[in-house]
């Protein structure tokens, strides 16, 4: 049964996965390297609680108790010790996953599960990154977290039954919806982002409209609820040329990410995040706050 749940990485996600799972009543640990990105992301918890009791979604009791049950730390071996369940939910880059894996396999009791947040890399790859491949799996969330209803649960090769029900259980008591599918890059959710997302940024590079224009056009014509690079702002420009290149290498030239995109991140516009991406938010400071 999983009561204490660390996640390695206070990015946007995991910021948010340490939220909604504290608001759910697990044990939580938030852990980062920088302590500065751990005061980022509990100024940002305190603001969405703040919200959510404003808006009548969140009571003080329960701000109260998502506080009493968060904790935040520096270093991931002492926390991995306790944990049930540790969530992975550092940037999509190998390196990076192998050294959280491998630090937790270290450190992790024997029942402890081990879940990455990835959303196109391989959760079998992830695994052998540690010696548990039978407690590993992919738990994809979606941002926000507090907002989005979906987990994309995925079971990489050597995936136990077991594993995958405990983890859906996990997510059910978070609130959230799940479907529960085999490994393939990219899952189902990715492969259909990125490549609208990347349709948009070779329709602007070929002045076909202006980011407002194609936006509406895919909201209004379409029904989504975010126009492409309104998404993208949010997701974050790097993280999707880093999702693009991955499913570029591993499904062919469909996923070849658009030069104007690469552009964009050389230019250190990245989104909501550095307040610059296809859109300007240095004068939209308030919306931020829910990013």
């Amino acid at each position: 049964m999983v009561e204490k749940l660390v996640v390695a990485g206070s990015g946007v996600m995991g910021r948010g996965i340490a939220y909604v799972a504290a608001l759910s009543g697990f044990s939580v640990t938030l852990v980062d390297v920088k302590e500065s990105a751990l005061e980022s992301a509990n100024k940002e918890i305190q603001g969405i609680l703040e919200k959510g009791i404003a808006l009548g979604k969140v009571t003080q009791e329960q701000a109260f108790a998502c506080e009493k049950n968060l904790t935040y730390g520096l270093d991931l071996d002492e926390a991995a010790r306790n944990a049930d369940l540790i969530i992975e939910a550092v940037p999509e880059k190998a390196e990076l996953k192998k050294h959280v894996f491998e630090t937790i396999d270290q450190a992790a009791r024997p029942h402890c599960l081990f879940a990455t947040n990835t959303s196109t890399m391989s959760p079998t790859e992830i695994a052998s990154f540690a010696k548990r491949p039978e407690k590993t799996i992919a738990m994809h969330f979606f941002n926000p977290v507090h907002k989005m209803p979906l987990v994309e649960i995925v079971r990489g090769l050597e995936t136990s039954d077991e594993t995958v029900e405990a983890i859906k259980e996990v997510a059910e008591k978070m609130g959230k919806e799940t479907v529960i599918i085999n490994e393939f890059p990219g899952f189902v959710t990715s492969r259909i982002s990125t490549l609208i997302g990347n349709e948009a940024f070779y329709m602007l590079q070929e002045g076909l409209g202006s980011p407002e224009d194609i936006d509406k056009a895919i909201k209004l014509g379409l029904g989504f609820p975010m126009g492409p690079f309104e998404l993208v702002d949010l997701v974050g420009l790097d993280t999707r040329l880093n999702n693009l290149r991955y499913l570029h290498e591993k499904l062919g030239e469909k996923y070849r990410p658009a030069p104007l995109l690469e552009q964009y991140v050389k230019a250190g516009r990245l989104g909501r995040k550095t307040g610059k991406g296809v859109y300007d938010y240095t004068n939209k400071q308030e919306e931020l706050v829910e990013k």
